[in-house]
């Protein structure tokens, strides 16, 4: 079985860096934008890999590195997601732990 051309490995097409406007000069929109798009971008990453593995146990899939990479591509992004939350939730009870 001959070794495909490296042209044929497509690198990941997202991008977890907000967009150039996504963070304005004060306010949350920014963050809260990110945010939203960071959701979406796991939403589409895992529906993308339960589709393929759907098609691996069912037989269809034709390529199984794909389906590998899609799984581990949710996880990574399940696991940024989680840790984001997780900071955010840290930095509130710090804020409100904070004596006025």
């Amino acid at each position: 079985m001959p070794i495909p051309a490296l042209g044929a490995i497509q690198p990941a097409a997202t991008s977890y860096l907000p967009a150039a406007g996504a963070v304005p000069g004060g306010g949350g929109e920014g963050f809260a934008t990110s945010l939203t798009s960071a959701v979406d971008n796991l939403q589409s990453v895992q529906s993308s890999s339960n589709q393929l593995a759907i098609q691996a146990v069912t037989g269809d899939l034709s390529d199984i590195h794909n389906a590998t990479i899609a799984s581990t591509r949710a996880q990574v992004t399940l696991e940024l997601v989680a840790a984001v939350r997780n900071k955010g939730v840290d930095a509130f009870n710090e804020i409100m732990r904070m004596q006025a």
